[in-house]
Formats: structure tokens, C-alpha cells, sequence
């Protein structure tokens, strides 16, 4: 029998890869794989090409992309496997072997939860063993079916939420109990480990009830994304104040002290406007000027009060301590945090959406820039990527990634910026602005 494997992706530039590289020996052994994605804003489609039978795009949503996946399926039995999931070896082997000897027409794997709570074993363990008492399967678990019995129940409901569960329901009546095996596929973590582990499963808990009590679906998927994927994001604007000869230094070599002073100050500006553009279109919940030396400057209290910012003082021995401390700050109320210099007055409102997308999905979020820096940083849940990195330097970024695989912490990339420093930059920066209000370095997205 032939198996298809059928993975939803949704911006996984990050981990697609290794979810698919341990499939490679299934394809050469006659099963197929097939990606679909939902819309994604980074590489997901152009990773996932080489490693997949087909890849194709559909319309976002779990249920969507699963059924346009298994409506182009080749083979007998189809499995279902998230994109954040990965399929030990020998588990095709052994779902075909299971299903034979048992007559079972569907099933699941045992799952494995990765990451650093200890209490992400024991919820795996409830998971397996509700699975084992209810005849449910979630799709962490990496349903499996036979390609008639999905078509004969309708395939999964077009629903943005439960999707697994009302798919099961389904199975079971059509089909029987489901095969539950104890081979133990293994999931990332990080849906728990974002909002807190217990507080995800006492709201699962929640939305599974309300479900079972007939909620509304739609409503349910609202709530989620409400407290899962949509904690509020606060954008926080790192800025000096603008006095001559303590900013813009490199610049002010070439063009003078007070003019600097006057191009940094335009740039903190645009900045605001941009923020304040972003608010305006939801994307951000709050804005906070975060200043230096101090806050009491007058020209921080005016822009405070011309746009409606939140003024902080920032503190700490070196730009990581001083950054850390913002973000943390955010993130200790709740909310996710997107921090931007204002040396790149390229880095516009599409790219603050892009930031705050990739957070629905990654712990950062980072726009680096030519030289080897970055003028965005944004977390969604609290931990230490700065700790040894040297600043200032060509190797700002590298150290970075360096310090986050270290960490275990997964992260996207924006497409790559460069700030203004130099006169040569301040020149570009100006023949771009003349162009277009909103310029763009080359080769970002448009």
C-alpha cells in the first residue's frame, strides 16, 4: 500500500526542512509527500520544493490545506502531519503492518511534546491516554486514514477550530475506533510554552468542552486566536536625544554636528509616523519611545504628546542589557514585543506586519541589515538571545543566530535592510526618498 503524507505549512521556513528530511527515504521507497501551503510571507514553498512530490498553495486554514492535500493524494492511506511534527523512523512501516493485523480503517501516533517544561511529558501522557479513552485524535498526533473512509466522511469539516476532533467523531461512526499507536511522533512545544504551559491546557480544556457543548466554531477560533496567537504587541522605538555631537557621529564627520543632530531627529520622526501608521491598521497595541540618556528631555514630551507614545528610560551596561530590559519589560505584561532602531528609515509598516506575523509562529524575529547588525528585534515569549553577542560589529547578526541555536530558540528572518550611518548611506537613503515616500532597499519584498 502507498501512504501520503500530507503536511499544512504556514511561514515554517524555520523547521520545514527537518520535518521533511526524514521523509526522503519514504519517497524512495513509493510513498509521496505533499506540502500545502497557506499564504506563507517567507520561504516556506521554495524549502519545502526539493524535499516534496508536490507543493501547491491553497486557502489558510488547517482543514483547507489537509483537504486540498489529500484531493491530490496518490496513495491508499493518507497521513496527516504537521509542519511543527516529526515522523520517527519506521512509523510508515508500522502503521500499515498495524492496520493490516487489526482491520482498523484509521488511527494515531502516541505524540512526544518538545521542550523545556518538564510538564510537557506529563500533557503528552494526558493526551495519549484521553486519545486511548475517547476515540479522539488531535492532529499533533498525526492522524492516518484510508483515503476511501476520508472521502466517505466528507474529508475534515471547514472549520477554523476542532477540526481533528469533529473529523475523528466522524471516523468513528463511519469507520470504527481508531488504531492507536504507541510509536511516538514528536512535536514542538511551543504553542504551550508561548502563553504558559498549564494556562494553553486549562484553555484547551475550555474550548474542548464548550465544543462538545455546540459553540460555535467560529467563535471558538476567535477566542484562541485572541488568547494564543493574538496577545497584544507593543512596539517599542529605541532613540537618543538629538543633541549635536553625541548622535549621528560617523555621519557627522562628513555633514556637521547640528545637521546630524537634524537628520536624526527626521529619522525619529519617520519612525513615529511609521508606528503610528502601524497602530492605526491594528498591527500594534501600543507604542513606547524609549529614550536616552533620559526621558524628561523636552523634545521626547513633545513627541510623546504629537503622537501618543509611552516614554521609558533605558537602562543597562551595554545595548543587549538595555534591549533585553525593554523587551522583557513588555513581555512580563503579557505582550508580545517588536523593538526598532531609527537608523533605517526604510523599515515601514509592511515590514512591522511581517515582524508581527512571523511571531505568531517563532520565539524572534530579526531585520538584519548590510552591515552585519540588525534594526529589529521582536519576542514572543522571554529569553536571553543577547547575552555575549559583541555589538556594533560585522559579526552582531551571526553571534545572534549563534546565541539562539544555542538556546533552542526559533526564529525568522525579514529580508535584508541597511541603515544610515555614513554620508554615502545618507545619499542613498535621500536618492531613494526622492523616488517614492515609502523606499525600500533593493531586493525587498514590495
Amino acid at each position: 500500500m502507498r501512504v501520503s503524507i500530507v503536511v499544512p505549512a504556514l511561514d515554517e521556513a524555520r523547521g520545514i526542512a527537518a520535518t521533511l528530511a526524514p521523509l526522503q527515504r519514504l519517497r524512495a521507497a513509493g510513498h509521496e509527500v505533499i506540502v500545502v501551503d497557506g499564504g506563507s510571507a517567507d520561504a516556506t514553498m521554495a524549502l519545502a520544493a526539493p524535499l516534496a512530490d508536490r507543493v501547491f498553495a491553497a486557502p489558510r486554514g488547517r482543514a483547507s490545506q489537509m483537504n486540498a492535500g489529500a484531493s491530490a493524494a496518490a496513495g491508499d492511506v493518507l497521513l496527516f502531519l504537521h509542519a511543527d511534527t516529526r515522523l520517527p523512523a519506521g512509523a510508515v512501516a508500522t502503521l500499515l503492518l498495524e492496520m493490516s493485523r487489526s482491520g482498523r480503517r484509521w488511527g494515531r501516533f502516541d505524540v512526544t511534546i518538545d521542550g523545556d517544561a518538564r510538564a510537557l511529558d506529563l500533557i503528552a501522557a494526558m493526551m495519549n491516554a484521553r486519545s486511548r479513552l475517547t476515540g479522539i485524535a488531535t492532529g499533533d498526533q498525526a492522524i492516518f486514514v484510508e483515503r476511501a473512509l476520508f472521502r466517505a466522511v466528507g474529508g475534515y469539516p471547514e472549520q477554523p477550530l476542532m477540526e481533528d476532533v469533529e473529523l475523528s467523531q466522524r471516523l468513528k461512526r463511519a469507520g470504527g475506533p481508531p488504531l492507536c499507536l504507541r510509536q511516538r511522533v514528536v512535536t514542538s512545544g511551543r504553542r504551550w510554552q508561548r502563553r504558559g504551559t498549564w494556562r494553553t491546557v486549562v484553555a484547551m480544556w475550555r474550548w474542548r468542552f464548550a465544543y462538545w457543548r455546540g459553540a460555535d466554531p467560529a467563535r471558538l477560533a476567535a477566542e484562541y486566536d485572541a488568547a494564543l496567537r493574538g496577545a497584544p504587541l507593543t512596539l517599542q522605538i529605541f532613540a537618543k536625544e538629538p543633541v549635536p555631537g553625541q548622535v549621528k557621529t560617523r555621519l557627522a564627520r562628513a555633514i556637521g554636528e547640528r545637521e546630524a543632530a537634524a537628520v536624526h531627529a527626521r529619522f525619529v520622526e519617520t519612525t513615529l509616523a511609521t508606528a503610528v501608521a502601524a497602530r492605526s491598521r491594528g498591527l500594534v497595541d501600543a507604542i513606547e519611545l524609549w529614550c536616552a540618556p533620559a526621558a524628561d528631555a523636552p523634545v521626547f514630551a513633545a513627541w510623546r504628546d504629537r503622537h501618543g507614545v509611552v516614554l521609558r528610560t533605558q537602562a543597562g551596561a551595554d545595548l543587549g542589557a538595555r534591549m533585553g530590559g525593554a523587551l522583557d519589560s513588555a513581555l512580563a505584561r503579557g505582550s508580545r514585543a517588536l523593538l526598532v532602531g531609527t537608523d533605517c528609515p526604510l523599515l515601514d509598516v509592511d515590514h512591522l506586519a511581517q515582524a508581527a506575523a512571523a511571531l505568531e509562529h517563532h520565539d524572534a524575529v530579526f531585520a538584519p541589515v548590510e552591515d552585519g547588525g540588525y534594526v529589529l528585534v521582536g519576542l514572543s515569549r522571554s529569553v536571553d538571545v543577547f547575552s555575549g553577542v559583541p555589538w556594533s560589529t560585522p559579526q552582531t547578526m551571526a553571534a545572534t543566530r549563534d546565541r539562539m541555536r544555542a538556546g533552542g530558540v526559533t526564529w525568522h528572518e525579514l529580508p535584508l535592510l541597511w541603515d544610515v550611518d555614513e554620508a554615502a548611506d545618507l545619499v542613498r537613503w535621500e536618492t531613494l526618498a526622492a523616488g517614492r515616500p515609502q523606499a525600500r532597499a533593493p531586493g525587498t519584498r514590495a
